[in-house]
């Protein structure tokens, strides 16, 4: 695993999860998770759960997607998606807002692998660089994903080779974006 990524990855949840705290006195909030299952729900109210990140059980690794794809992945990309079980988080970097996705439970962790086959599908039917995406922005179209072939954190526009370069690893991405609450 890539422990740098793993670090990285811990660190900005703890700056998210004190940056929640610290504006709403409590451990962050999400409506759109209520009623799905996970380790991270710490408490619920009528529409909305609380939680706080928990350690990833199970195959730390996106081995599902490099059997279905013939295909080896970052090891950053591992590390992203198997150090924790977390809500997904919003965060700036530089002028980007941007929501940094999270797998929420192990079933979440199957839909993701899932939808990051789809995803490399696509971008090979089109014949694309391999991407994984790893957040999304408000522009449905516009991701933000780790590059199979460099290593660099890119925003890219779906289905299109247009890709912007925003750091040289997942590791000095996580470091360098902020909560947005």
């Amino acid at each position: 695993m890539d422990h740098l990524t793993a670090q990285a990855l811990e660190a900005f949840t703890g700056r998210y999860c004190d940056a929640w705290h610290e504006k709403n006195s409590s451990w962050p909030l999400s409506a759109e998770l209520y009623g799905v299952p996970s380790p991270c729900v710490i408490s619920t109210t009528r529409d909305a759960v609380y939680w706080q990140p928990q350690p990833f059980a199970g195959v730390k690794n996106l081995g599902g997607v490099e059997r279905a794809l013939d295909i080896v992945i970052q090891p950053a990309l591992h590390a992203f998606y198997t150090t924790q079980y977390a809500g997904d988080m919003q965060a700036r970097f530089a002028d980007e807002t941007l929501t940094l996705l999270q797998t929420w439970s192990a079933d979440d962790f199957r839909r993701v692998q899932e939808n990051l086959i789809g995803h490399l599908v696509t971008q090979k039917r089109l014949k694309l660089s391999p991407t994984l995406f790893i957040a999304t922005q408000e522009a449905e179209l516009e991701v933000i994903s780790l590059c199979n072939l460099s290593g660099e954190v890119v925003k890219e526009t779906l289905g299109t080779p247009k890709r912007t370069v925003l750091a040289a690893s997942l590791a000095d991405f996580l470091s360098q974006i902020n909560p947005c609450l």
